[in-house]
């Protein structure tokens, strides 16, 4: 396991630790998180999206998920990017979480 693999586990760990508002699920295994890139020097660009473009937390959720990025060790700096293609859909979710939902 390379360096960036071991960062972006790391990275991973941390977005598994912040729970979309409405669901109380963490974003990652809601499949909130579309792309994850690290470069060489330990900048992540981040592509996320929200469960619906009215979302009371749209204005805030990406700057409060890049802070939680930037806070992981050997992090350099992180930019969130909030997209909306493709649109979210609960096929996005892990089968951990439709179990736990009860969509199973």
């Amino acid at each position: 396991m390379t360096d960036k693999d071991t960062l972006k586990d790391r990275i991973i760990e941390q977005l598994k630790t912040v729970y979309d508002p409405e669901i109380s699920v963490n974003i990652y295994d809601l499949g909130l998180i579309y792309r994850l890139d690290i470069d060489q020097q330990a900048n992540v660009e981040c592509d996320m999206t929200l469960t619906t473009p009215g979302c009371p937390v749209a204005h805030t959720f990406p700057g409060q998920v890049e802070t939680k990025i930037k806070a992981v060790e050997g992090v350099n700096d992180a930019r969130v990017n909030l997209v909306w293609d493709p649109p979210w859909t609960q096929d996005s979710m892990t089968m951990e979480v439709k179990l736990e939902l009860g969509m199973l």
